[in-house]
C-alpha cells in the first residue's frame, strides 16, 4: 500500500510540475463543476483526423466517468471558457488530482495506479485532455461521456509523440491507445 501512494504521489507532482510549467505557453485555468475524467481510459480510433493547433492527428474515443469538482483546463483548447454546451463535458484533470475514481469496466471506484510503458509503431497514446467529450449513459450510477482527442499528441508541446517516447498513464496494462502524457 505504502508503494502505491508513492507512486500516486510521484505522479501527482510530476503532473503538477509539467502543467504549471507549461502555463507560460497555455492558457491554464483551474475550472468548477462537471468534467470528464480520462486519466485511466483507453481510446480507441475513430479513422476521423482531429486538427489541434494547425497539426493533424489521428482522432480517437475514450468512454470516461463524469466527476463533479475543481478541474484543471487548457482553455486555449475550450474556447475560452470552462463552460461546456448542453449535454456535453470537458475532459480535464482533477485539480487536485484525485487518488480514487470510477473506472472501466465496472465504474466503481479504484485507486489510480500509474505506470509508464514506452510507445512502438503499432502502439500509442492519446491524449483527451481539454477536449469536448458527449454525455451518454450511466452505469452502476455513473455518469458516462464519450470523448474525443488526438492520438500520439503530447499534452505538454502540441507536438507528435514519436516512436519509443515514455507516456505516464493511469490505464491498466494492455489498455489501447491509453490516455496519458509522455515523459520530457
Amino acid at each position: 500500500m505504502m508503494k502505491i501512494l508513492t507512486v500516486v504521489s510521484t505522479v501527482i507532482l510530476f503532473w503538477v510540475l509539467a502543467l504549471f510549467s507549461i502555463a507560460q505557453a497555455q492558457n491554464l485555468a483551474v475550472c468548477q463543476g462537471e468534467y470528464a475524467l480520462c486519466a485511466a481510459s483507453p481510446a480507441t480510433p475513430t479513422g476521423n483526423s482531429i486538427v489541434v493547433g494547425n497539426k493533424v492527428f489521428k482522432e480517437g474515443m475514450a468512454v470516461c466517468p463524469v466527476l463533479e469538482g475543481s478541474s484543471i483546463a487548457n482553455l486555449d483548447l475550450m474556447g475560452g471558457s470552462c463552460t461546456a454546451a448542453k449535454n456535453k463535458v470537458w475532459s480535464l484533470f482533477g485539480f487536485p488530482p484525485l487518488s480514487s475514481f470510477p473506472q472501466a469496466p465496472t465504474w466503481e471506484v479504484q485507486p489510480a495506479v500509474a505506470r509508464t510503458f514506452v510507445t512502438t509503431v503499432t502502439s500509442g497514446m492519446s491524449n483527451m485532455w481539454s477536449f469536448e467529450c458527449v454525455k451518454t449513459k450511466k452505469v452502476n450510477g455513473v455518469q458516462l461521456a464519450d470523448c474525443f482527442g488526438p492520438l500520439n499528441e503530447s499534452p505538454f508541446d502540441g507536438g507528435h509523440v514519436k516512436v519509443g517516447s515514455t507516456v505516464i498513464t493511469q490505464a491498466p496494462v494492455g489498455a489501447t491507445f491509453p490516455v496519458g502524457g509522455n515523459l520530457p
